[in-house]
């Protein structure tokens, strides 16, 4: 075969393979749910709130002609002044063409198509970037659970984007002892996933010296609230867990409460302290509580009771603590499979809105010997 030949096959290979990709496209189930999700997120990107209040006032005619209005706007206030003009620049060509039947409306079409290209290649590199990010993120993040005699532990984070901002994290206090963190900061993506490493290289700085579960907090909080952005803050548990002991000791900083799942069934701890960053003078106090034989405490961040469908509704509290609080006697394993198939379920084919983390800790009943 010639060079030619082969180059021609070559065409016509990547043709198939192209049009077989298009036709599985047209071909998936997933299309009208695609679609909708797609629009939502378009609509609650380019529309605000406000816009969102009058559209309610509406009729449907008057609401869809506005909210076109809207996104078609905030579309075009989000380009650059540069390809703002050249969108102009494409629209005048194209109804040019329309109205004279010139070749104008394929020239706008082709100046249109750059303006997309320039788009698309900018989120592509800003996607490199998060992927990179992301693997950075993971590199930093513990691979393993940690073992301690006398109790089963499970961790677990899955971020709504690239990268996330819950951080789930464990470290060695020798003597038999494990400090677990699982922290969220306030907001997502790139801002909240630079916090989040920032309050885990901060904790295993200042764990290994300080015993005293208040004393870290507040050099924690000293710390992440001097070199932090104003607008962000942290809520945190932060315990202590010793090995062959049912006592576990934690400070709460404006996270949600601890849930102690017994044979009697289930206890809300308390809800703690402000959160980490908000005010230099922010004072901590750390609990404890005592697990029996097979009792579970689980640690959540709010991508578990706030996970939303495709209608906007939320997995609420009220459908969590539902869920949890006849599952003692439970590994922990699989009550975090549990908790994880649970929102799978109910989120269905909507997008994650937020991270998902989870810390639970299950005491190992003595056996005897």
């Amino acid at each position: 075969m010639s060079d030619s030949q082969g180059r021609f096959k070559n065409v016509i290979d990547d043709a198939s393979r192209y049009t077989q990709s298009v036709i599985d496209d047209f071909a998936s189930r997933d299309i009208p749910d695609t679609l909708r999700r797609d629009f939502r997120e378009t609509y609650d990107f380019y529309v605000s709130d406000g816009e969102r209040q009058r559209l309610a006032t509406m009729g449907t005619f008057q609401r869809s002609v506005f909210s076109t209005w809207y996104i078609l706007r905030g579309l075009f206030l989000k380009l650059s002044p540069v390809r703002r003009l050249i969108l102009v620049l494409a629209t005048i060509l194209a109804w040019g063409g329309v109205t004279d039947g010139g070749e104008d409306t394929f020239m706008g079409f082709i100046v249109l198509l750059f303006v997309l290209g320039l788009e698309l290649k900018d989120k592509t590199q800003a996607r490199v970037e998060l992927q990179e990010g992301r693997a950075v993120q993971l590199a930093i993040m513990p691979v393993t659970t940690p073992e301690l005699d006398g109790w089963e532990i499970w961790m677990h984070s899955t971020p709504a984007n690239d990268v996330g901002g819950d951080l789930v994290d464990h470290i060695s206090l020798g003597d038999g002892r494990v400090g677990l963190t699982l922290g969220d900061v306030a907001g997502k993506g790139l801002p909240a996933a630079l916090m989040a490493a920032k309050l885990q290289a901060t904790l295993r700085a200042i764990v290994p010296d300080v015993d005293d579960l208040a004393t870290r907090a507040s050099k924690v909080n000293r710390i992440i609230r001097r070199d932090g952005l104003p607008n962000l803050f942290v809520s945190m548990l932060h315990a202590d867990v010793t090995a062959n002991s049912g006592q576990v000791d934690f400070v709460n900083a404006g996270h949600h409460p601890p849930l102690h799942i017994h044979e009697d069934g289930l206890k809300e701890l308390d809800r703690g302290n402000p959160a980490i960053g908000l005010s230099f003078d922010s004072a901590f106090n750390a609990q404890s509580v005592q697990l029996s034989g097979s009792d579970l405490l689980v640690f959540y961040t709010d991508g578990v009771t706030e996970a939303r469908n495709e209608i906007g509704r939320f997995f609420s509290d009220e459908r969590f603590l539902d869920l949890v609080k006849h599952c003692h006697g439970m590994s922990a394993h699989a009550l975090g499979d549990r908790i994880i198939e649970a929102v799978s379920g109910f989120v269905q084919t909507a997008r994650q809105s937020d991270d998902l983390s989870l810390i639970i800790l299950r005491r190992i009943p003595k056996t005897n010997s």
